[in-house]
């Protein structure tokens, strides 16, 4: 693991096995509270020194940091997909996401600043300082390896913090690959530390506990976002939470049924499902569902299952076996109480699920409460605005929600009526490096993306000054 500039081993070891193939293909050391507390020292160390660089130097490593990313593409796309099943097409596409967020928080670091505003005193001068929170930790997901640790660590370097990433037990070698290229470009020590774990309540409460860590941000499920929010409680960190999501895509009479078509299995099947916006419900006017179903089934039936490694594959692997089983069990579960398949449902070997298309499915089945994480789909019929938007905001989540539509009037209504924090219309992947990713409710708090996503990582300063005369000596 790299802490504190140095490459260290820890005195017990965890194996990385590829979901495609189950063979080890790395073994990691586990860091415990030693390692923790040396990683904890090192970034309030490296603090102190770092918040004081210009944002003109900081920037530019950042910028020698991107273009270290962009021309170590094909190797880190190639880990990606050996340590969590992304098909390899979409590991380079996740480089390329995970690099503009350097790309644009290298510029949009340099533009902090702070305001002035009058006084009712003539005596006394008003203005704030935008500062550096402090020590960031981050614990990424395994889903996104890559771009979860510059969504979070990007903006965090480019204002002046130090962060110590925890990656997950599935995937840890690409935030390993992320700090050698750190370190190659001239990263001062401590300013970016990986720690790799098999025991990740232990490593996480020596930084719940230590004062001098004054950020957490998590992305992951929202029953381990709330523990995580109570357990920094104590020490009153600021939080950034990027949870769970049970993403609505609906699909109106009017829309253009191949275009649509398209947008949901973009939604949908990226990752295999996979991802926290993916959509869980799709919702089709009752005029239009037989037709579209029909168009998505041809459609899912159409992405090649299998090695994800092969330039062919659209769908790898569920990264592990509970991935797997859950996935399953919403199929069976909905079939159980009378849902059709109408593409896939084959249970496969290892950790791979068919892509499936389940039809006549109803609020009470089990797909429609839990984020599957899986290649399923279902479909959901309905009648009305009113109420497919009801039913659409009948969720604890609110992250992203989708819609298809010709009409800009319902376009605009709609979106304004959906309870998300992210919507996109007749778009299917809205999410990019200057724009604000997040949600509400049971979905998060803070917003990553954007000049948003700066001020996740500033405090506010007020500096209010009194002179000692308020006119110019003649």
């Amino acid at each position: 693991m790299f802490v504190n500039g140095q490459w260290i081993s820890a005195f017990g070891w965890f194996p990385v096995r590829s979901p495609a193939t189950g063979e080890i293909i790395a073994e990691l050391p586990s860091a415990g509270i030693e390692e923790a507390m040396l990683a904890a020292d090192a970034a309030s160390a490296a603090f102190q020194t770092w918040r004081q660089t210009t944002a003109h130097h900081r920037c530019a490593l950042l910028r020698a940091w991107y273009n270290a990313v962009i021309e170590h593409t094909e190797g880190i796309a190639r880990t990606i997909t050996m340590e969590m099943g992304k098909p390899i097409q979409e590991a380079r596409g996740e480089v390329v996401y995970a690099a503009s967020f350097i790309d644009w928080f290298a510029e949009e670091g340099r533009r902090v600043g702070g305001e002035s505003m009058p006084s009712q005193h003539g005596d006394k001068r008003l203005a704030t300082l935008q500062q550096p929170v402090g020590p960031v930790y981050a614990i990424t997901p395994w889903n996104f390896p890559a771009a979860m640790i510059t969504r979070k660590l990007a903006p965090a370097l480019a204002v002046g913090c130090t962060a110590i990433v925890k990656p997950p037990v599935q995937a840890p070698l690409t935030a390993l690959y992320f700090a050698k290229l750190w370190e190659d470009v001239g990263g001062p020590p401590g300013t970016l530390q990986v720690i790799t774990t098999a025991d990740p309540r232990t490593v996480s409460q020596v930084m719940f506990d230590d004062p001098r860590i004054r950020k957490l941000t998590f992305t992951g499920s929202t029953e381990v976002g709330k523990r995580l929010y109570e357990q920094s409680a104590k020490t009153l960190k600021r939080m950034s939470l990027e949870l769970g999501g049970h993403a609505p895509f609906i699909i109106f009479e009017d829309a253009d049924l191949d275009a649509a078509v398209d947008e949901v299995v973009a939604c949908k099947f990226r990752n295999a499902g996979q991802t926290c916006v993916c959509t869980n419900r799709i919702y089709v006017h009752r005029s239009i569902a037989s037709q579209f179903a029909e168009k998505l089934a041809v459609a899912v039936n159409r992405l090649q299952v299998g090695d994800p490694l092969l330039e062919s594959t659209r769908i790898g692997p569920l990264v592990d076996e509970h991935a797997r089983d859950k996935a399953l069990s919403h199929i069976a579960d909905a079939v159980a109480q009378g849902a059709r398949i109408i593409a896939g449902g084959v249970r496969m070997e290892g950790f791979y699920v068919q892509p499936t298309v389940l039809q006549d499915v109803t609020a009470t089945m089990l797909i429609m409460q839990e984020e599957t994480f899986g290649p399923v789909a279902p479909l959901i019929t309905f009648d009305s605005e009113a109420e497919v938007v009801a039913a659409a905001n009948a969720s604890p989540y609110g992250l992203a929600a989708y819609l298809w539509t010709r009409n800009l009037t319902r376009a605009q209504l709609v979106a304004e009526a959906l309870e998300y924090g992210m919507i996109g219309v007749n778009d299917g992947a809205p999410s990019t490096a200057q724009a604000p990713f997040g949600g509400n409710k049971d979905s998060g708090l803070g917003r990553e993306g954007g000049h948003w996503g700066l001020q996740e990582y500033l405090d506010v300063k007020f500096i209010s000054t009194k002179l000692e005369r308020c006119t110019l000596e003649s």
